[in-house]
């Protein structure tokens, strides 16, 4: 059953085969799927305004009051479930940051939240107020564990918590009675809690259902192969290039995984970089990738070990027409090489984006769900032991989202900085750029066992970024 009361976001009742494997690749902490996502505020908003915008946001996702529920008899991909003990105050929290308030006190305050596990019986994000930053600012950094949402669904479901102007905005009917309400629950149970023989049921239906569309999936296979036997070849072949199995990763010296984190973060202005992928006939993200390719250059060349290609993973997103309403993820993880040894940045920039045009035209793409479902079908360990030997060879993950073009405000503070961490999942490190207000942001996750020295990379990265820029 699917929710389209929430505006025009559609919500399941289960999760897809791609939210289902993002959620079980957890038996392996190193694939931890975790969203960590920072607003920098010009000061301390009002608490009263927040706290209304938090509500809000309870009422327009129901992921924020949902738990998730396993199948008893592991036949089905995990239910979402309103949660019977919900307690705002576990997820919303108010502290203060501890030394000056700089930049780096903030990202160290933020680095172990993200690498905390989720409770598992809890809705799967977090949301904090940090206040004391420099110069009387504050900021909102908010968690969210992957199987709910890939970055362009965060940004749909976080917007309840911004606004377009620093005034309040004038009360909807209806909204007072809201917010005298003891319990945001009271008026909204989407997924009641099902008991032991109802989970059953409601499993074997699933089963049922997911049986009667694979038959349908394998009718229009055996037909495509029959009337049209290149294009059968060509998709053959494409998912067996996406399921290709690696055991190791490009990287001579990106090669440790552990479980700590390192956060920094790069400024861009968005008009300079358009202007340098113009200069190439490119788009932002070949201006994106190209800097960051760049920067991954002198940093293996800084250590004597120059390499021509590393491994990375970028989200293909795939929402189009009405599927791009349902909520969860709905990317494809391109995985591929990527020139590093070419120097000049005006043929690497050109380079990665025929590469990336490729990805995109992978015959794989629109079966992205039948693959992930035949994986869900495999022994859990199987499947995340087949998952994690390729997620841990990946030497890193670029990641384009775009923000709001315009200036917003959280509790009557301008929003002076928006930027997110993508989560590691077994790479050496993540880039993940955020646009907001013509100004690119660019957060930097660092495997620390990868990346002993982050300051060295963080400023080859910034070189790699200077060598983009002189193309504008």
């Amino acid at each position: 059953m699917s929710d389209s009361s929430r505006g025009s976001t559609e919500y399941e009742d289960r999760m897809s085969p791609n939210d289902a494997i993002l959620w079980q690749n957890e038996i392996d902490p190193m694939l931890r799927s975790t969203i960590l996502s920072v607003l920098v505020l010009s000061e301390s908003p009002d608490l009263e305004r927040i706290d209304h915008a938090v509500q809000r946001a309870l009422r327009h996702v129901p992921r924020l009051r949902q738990r998730v529920v396993e199948d008893p008899l592991g036949v089905a991909p995990p239910r979402w479930e309103s949660d019977p003990n919900f307690a705002l105050r576990y997820h919303w929290r108010r502290v203060r940051i501890s030394g000056e308030g700089s930049e780096r006190d903030l990202l160290d305050l933020a680095q172990p939240l993200a690498m905390q596990a989720f409770d598992k019986d809890r809705p799967l994000w977090e949301m904090l107020l940090v206040e004391g930053l420099e110069g009387g600012r504050a900021a909102l950094v908010m968690k969210l564990h992957h199987a709910i949402s890939d970055g362009v669904g965060l940004l749909r479901m976080t917007s309840s918590l911004v606004e377009r102007d620093a005034e309040p905005r004038a009360p909807k009917q209806g909204d007072e009675r809201r917010r005298g309400s003891s319990s945001v629950l009271e008026d909204h149970r989407e997924t009641p809690e099902l008991g032991p023989f109802d989970r059953m049921l409601d499993a074997m239906r699933h089963r049922v259902d997911e049986n009667l569309r694979a038959g349908q999936a394998i009718r229009r296979i055996w037909t495509e192969t029959l009337f049209h036997p290149r294009r059968a070849l060509e998709t053959t072949r494409s998912i067996a290039r996406t399921l290709r199995p690696v055991t190791e990763p490009m990287s001579p010296i990106l090669r440790g995984r552990s479980l700590e984190q390192h956060f920094d973060v790069l400024e861009v202005k968005l008009e300079t970089f358009k202007q340098a992928s113009k200069g190439v006939g490119g788009s932002l993200n070949d201006a994106f990738v190209g800097a960051m390719t760049g920067g991954l250059r002198r940093y293996h060349q800084r250590h004597g070990r120059p390499v021509d290609e590393l491994r990375m993973t970028m989200p293909i997103n795939l929402r189009a027409g009405d599927s791009g309403r349902r909520a969860g993820n709905q990317f494809a993880p391109a995985r591929f090489s990527v020139p590093i040894g070419i120097e000049d940045p005006a043929e690497r920039m050109s380079r990665i984006g025929e590469l990336v045009a490729e990805q995109r035209g992978e015959p794989a793409l629109p079966h992205l769900d039948q693959i992930t479902g035949v994986l869900g079908r495999l022994p859990l360990r199987m499947t995340v032991g087949l998952l994690g030997s390729m997620l841990k060879s990946i030497d890193f993950v670029t990641s384009n989202v775009p923000g709001p073009p315009f200036p917003v405000f959280a509790g009557g503070a301008h929003v002076e900085r928006m930027f997110g961490f993508g989560p590691l999942s077994g790479a050496a490190l993540n880039l993940t750029l955020f646009s907001y207000d013509g100004v690119c942001q660019i957060g930097v996750n660092m495997d620390c066992a990868a990346v002993r020295d982050p300051e060295v990379l963080v400023e080859c990265l910034r070189e790699g970024v200077a060598e983009v820029l002189a193309l504008a």
